[in-house]
């Protein structure tokens, strides 16, 4: 799937992160990401994985698991929304889902782990979804979304959160 989702199949908030992504197979760009994240935590020591660059902010364990968790919400979305699910699905608190996360108590193999496991299974659901499905919608957090644009959010949320990690963690 390469074409980029039209503005009308998303909130305008997620613009910020579907122009992020670059212009080619969508899934092609999130095996590709997969592969420089899983290398990027490979990398790191429990030291930076425990690192805030300020009070109040979340550790770089609990970034990871952030876009974990929000891989797992938009994928849900995404399967309900390609199989022409109409039921409109509730929103989420990022800071709320957070309290609860036990991402800073894990190891970075841990979070590596969980971030790989959640990759892989967003990819085998777009692999297998037809033509059709990535044009179908449904109704999530109030707005119409559509799969192709769930897709995108993905790709694009992580890659936000990446450019964090490196200019705020990672200096």
């Amino acid at each position: 799937m390469t074409n980029r989702p039209l503005k009308e199949e998303y909130n305008p908030y997620y613009e910020q992160y579907i122009r992020l992504v670059r212009e080619e197979d969508i899934i092609e760009v999130l095996a590709d990401a997969q592969e420089s994240t899983d290398a990027l935590l490979a990398e790191l020591t429990e030291e930076q994985g425990n690192y805030r660059y300020a009070d109040g902010k979340w550790s770089l364990k609990e970034v990871i698991g952030h876009v974990a968790d929000g891989e797992r919400i938009m994928s849900y979305r995404l399967l309900r929304a390609s199989r022409g699910d109409k039921t409109p699905l509730a929103g989420f608190d990022q800071d709320e889902f957070m309290t609860s996360a036990p991402f800073a108590s894990w190891t970075m193999e841990q979070i590596r782990e969980e971030y790989v496991s959640v990759r892989r299974a967003t990819l085998s659901l777009l692999r297998g979804l037809t033509e059709d499905a990535w044009t179908r919608s449904g109704i999530a957090n109030g707005s119409n979304v559509s799969a192709r644009a769930l897709a995108y959010i993905i790709a694009g949320h992580e890659l936000h959160h990446l450019r964090i990690i490196k200019e705020r963690y990672l200096r």
